[in-house]
């Protein structure tokens, strides 16, 4: 590449079930054109104020679950280099040959950003090794996320906290590895707090797990979670060395002692 050649665009797939809004009225009044789009919109929108002038730095698709292959053919896949991932009830559907490509990728190197309820997702579980499990109530709560660690690329621009009028309450115990790195802490109006915002690494890929984007609420239209969206799939990103899951044989670099 010239010094004067822009770099290439990140390229972004956001994939959804998109069942809910489909069949709930009220969800595709707040999305109808599906959350994947609103999510991918995100990435457009950043595109857009740019300026036109400016090479895009996203290339974003979408695929969902009734898709061939979830829309995740390897092909899609390797032309990925952050997944979005929304899921709620419909996990057990998911190939688990699909799961395993997916899981493959993040150990290469590609970056994972996992959303409000694929806490229970097969890939989110298969990454952490563990429950993932948690408390929840939908009923309205207010959830004022708290900014715990200000200098992460997650919480760039964000003020000390910012709030949502209206979601599903996930509280403590969350049943996940000890996170690398924690960005938010959610509180909510009934007391419960919750570890909203976690970082891990996994092979050569990072994965982000974000809290809020309960389907029946405007979540993904508030501009402080888009802000955290852009930035978790700057953070993400590939380090552009792709790492293998074979176990190459190999030559030594020098001559060994021939054995007794």
């Amino acid at each position: 590449m010239s010094e004067n050649a822009s770099p290439a665009p990140l390229r972004v797939t956001v994939w959804n079930e998109f069942r809910h809004e489909r069949k709930n009225p009220a969800v595709a009044a707040i999305y109808p054109n599906g959350i994947h789009e609103c999510v991918a919109g995100v990435f457009r929108d950043a595109n857009a104020a740019a300026g036109a002038g400016d090479a895009p730095e996203f290339a974003v698709r979408t695929a969902t679950l009734d898709e061939p292959e979830h829309g995740l053919p390897p092909a899609v896949l390797d032309a990925t280099d952050v997944l979005i991932w929304w899921g709620h009830e419909h996990h057990r559907e998911v190939a688990d040959e699909v799961v395993a490509r997916v899981h493959a990728r993040v150990l290469e190197g590609m970056g994972l950003v996992v959303l409000h309820s694929a806490h229970l997702s097969k890939i989110f579980k298969a990454l952490m090794g563990t429950s993932c499990s948690l408390k929840w109530r939908e009923a309205n709560d207010k959830e004022r996320l708290w900014v715990v660690n200000p200098a992460h690329a997650v919480a760039a621009g964000l003020p000390e906290y910012f709030e949502l009028p209206a979601e599903e309450m996930y509280g403590e115990p969350f049943g996940i590895p000890e996170p690398d790195e924690l960005v938010f802490v959610s509180w909510f109006t009934g007391g419960e707090v919750f570890r909203s915002g976690a970082c891990w690494r996994r092979g050569g890929g990072r994965v982000f797990y974000f809290r809020p984007g309960h389907e029946t609420y405007p979540t993904y239209h508030d501009a402080n979670v888009r802000r955290v969206l852009l930035n978790a799939v700057r953070w993400a990103r590939p380090a552009g060395v792709k790492l293998s899951a074979r176990c190459p044989n190999t030559a030594p670099l020098e001559p060994l002692p021939v054995a007794a």
